[in-house]
């Protein structure tokens, strides 16, 4: 583990000095991750591909601003999560309504009903979700689909740790409320 971390911080300092193919190392290593975090908040695949790579050349062009002592990937999936949130408030300002997209992917092993089960019971937790505020969401969008640790939700956010663990559950609670009222069917999937 201590290599990756020299490695990537070896790949932020040759960026920082202007090494292009250093960055991309970074950006092959964390792209994914990128889309999955503005996936999660926007729901939309194209515009997810958008604020990802946006987020890159913001990166790139703060490089100055990074501290090196400092995680990456918390720091890129934190321009992310920022550009994701201010698309959501400039498409509230528009007043557009765009079809969010459900993305699942069931696994190759499991029999076709299931699979079909699986992939309407994971919309229908993303649903209960949405029914919840944005702060809420965006915990647990953290915690459980991209499984960053607390720590790297704090520093993605830019909230103390302290505070992240009291969204984290009271976000929590208040899915399960939802589930309970709503999608009662649901609740042996979050209560696991």
């Amino acid at each position: 583990m201590v290599h990756v971390e020299t490695d990537e911080n070896a790949a932020v300092a040759a960026a920082a000095l202007g090494d292009g193919s250093a960055f991309g190392v970074l950006v092959e290593r964390y792209q994914q991750a990128a889309f999955r975090t503005a996936w999660l908040v926007l729901r939309d695949a194209p515009a997810a591909e958008d604020i990802a790579q946006e987020a890159f050349v913001r990166a790139y062009r703060q490089l100055g601003t990074f501290r090196q002592e400092d995680a990456f990937r918390p720091w890129i999936l934190r321009i992310v999560h920022n550009l994701a949130l201010n698309e959501i408030r400039s498409r509230k300002r528009r007043g557009s309504m765009l079809e969010r997209l459900r993305i699942t992917s069931p696994r190759v092993e499991e029999a076709p009903h299931r699979q079909v089960e699986a992939k309407d019971e994971a919309s229908q937790l993303l649903r209960a979700i949405d029914e919840l505020p944005e702060d809420d969401r965006i915990v647990l969008h953290l915690r459980y689909f991209m499984e960053l640790a607390e720590r790297e939700i704090a520093e993605t956010i830019g909230r103390p740790q302290g505070t992240v663990k009291s969204r984290l559950h009271r976000a929590s609670q208040r899915l399960r409320a939802v589930i309970e009222t709503k999608y009662a069917h649901l609740r042996e999937n979050v209560d696991a």
